[in-house]
């Protein structure tokens, strides 16, 4: 998540590295080596500490009772944390995209684990679109799109005819589709799996806050922003991925365009963070490797706070008191109460889940990494078939 970490980021920190061993009760036991590889049902991802904690000391399961070091894992979540029968796992992976691939990468490659038919859930807080959702609800995206990946000239330099600083790799202003690409620009995930998870959520008693409802009725000004004054919800919208720790209308309606452009018309900007494409690419390599079944994948993004402000107010002030808008701890709190019924759905009827979700609609990256046409960008460029290893490596088009 984007929006919040770096005002609460001092305070978790210190938590993290303080208190870090704090978490693995007396009765549990560290462990590092294991006679047989660890073949989890659900792997929950987290980016932060705030993130995790609502994971621990649950009566639903307990995911402290085997805690596993990963050789490659963030110096200050070192460990990935699984269930006695190990058939739920959470791990941390730290913030940013670099930390989020490194990690993912990192447990992908462990020698602990076998990932083959494990379901990944990715659990984080988000900046949120306020035409959209309000804070605390809960968004299942079905793409990502890394939106912080394009040319940008400060807007106190951008010729006029130009409504941002921001627009595609290879191209000469904005609107038009990036003619240089990376691969990680756009992801999309299993949409028949998103649909199953957003169905186990409607079980959810989600949190709301006093503090909460007071800050967003001072959206109620406008009528573009009527979703963000409601009540917190379960919303089907999509993510875009940025390091860049960005507020504000302008900048919010540039990366909502690009949404739309890079996905062809079908995406749906709704949630902002720092990790979800990095994450994906780490994941699907991993698949393209034949360790991860890409299809297994579920973006879950609850919403702490606003991506732009409301009306009369400045884009700094919205940015400078994100941290105090009431959706912090209510977000984190809708994280479990959603995710809790997601993974008891799935691990409590294993024998169909053990099988997969076939997927209805295009799943991987831009390039057609994992074979099929891509419903957006310029289609396979593989000539239809699925990458190699090998192949990828380079591989700037």
């Amino acid at each position: 998540m984007w929006a919040i970490r770096p005002f609460f980021g001092f305070v978790c920190l210190s938590f993290s590295v303080l208190s870090l061993a704090d978490n693995v009760p007396p009765t549990t036991q560290t462990e590092d080596n294991f006679p047989s590889k660890i073949e989890p049902k659900v792997f929950i991802f987290s980016m932060f500490e705030g993130e995790a904690q609502p994971w621990y000391h649950i009566p639903e399961f307990n995911v402290l009772a085997r805690n596993i070091t990963v050789p490659g894992l963030s110096p200050l979540f070192p460990q990935a944390h699984c269930t006695a029968d190990g058939s739920i796992c959470q791990l941390t992976t730290g913030e940013g995209e670099i930390n989020a691939v490194a990690s993912i990468s990192s447990l992908i490659h462990s020698s602990t684990f076998d990932l083959t038919h494990t379901y990944i859930l990715i659990a984080g807080i988000a900046g949120g679109n306020p035409k959209l959702v309000t804070t605390g609800s809960v968004t299942f995206a079905r793409y990502a799109v890394q939106v912080g990946l394009q040319h940008e000239i400060d807007a106190r330099e951008i010729p006029s005819s130009f409504t941002t600083g921001y627009f595609g790799q290879g191209t000469t202003a904005p609107g038009q589709y990036p003619a240089v690409r990376y691969g990680t620009e756009v992801f999309e995930v299993n949409d028949a799996l998103r649909r199953i998870a957003f169905g186990f959520a409607q079980k959810a008693n989600l949190s709301d806050s006093q503090e909460a409802q007071a800050y967003r009725s001072n959206y109620n000004t406008s009528a573009l922003f009527s979703a963000a004054t409601k009540r917190p919800s379960l919303v089907l919208c999509d993510t875009g991925t940025s390091d860049n720790f960005w507020a504000g209308e302008l900048l919010a309606e540039a990366f909502e365009n690009t949404t739309t452009l890079w996905t062809n018309g079908t995406g749906v900007y709704c949630s902002t963070q720092q990790e979800d494409n990095a994450t994906l690419e780490g994941l699907m390599r991993g698949s393209i490797s034949g360790l991860v079944d890409f299809s297994r994948v579920m973006i879950m993004r609850a919403i702490s706070d606003f991506d732009r402000q409301f009306p009369g107010q400045s884009a700094a002030d919205s940015l400078f008191v994100a941290f105090n808008e009431g959706g912090f701890e209510t977000s984190l709190t809708n994280l479990y109460r959603t995710g809790i019924h997601i993974v008891q759905g799935i691990v409590s009827d294993w024998d169909h889940f053990r099988f997969g979700v076939k997927p209805d609609n295009y799943i991987g990256d831009i390039f057609g990494s994992l074979g099929g046409q891509p419903d957006f960008g310029p289609g396979n460029v593989f000539g239809g078939g699925k990458a190699l290893s090998v192949r990828r490596r380079g591989i700037r088009i």
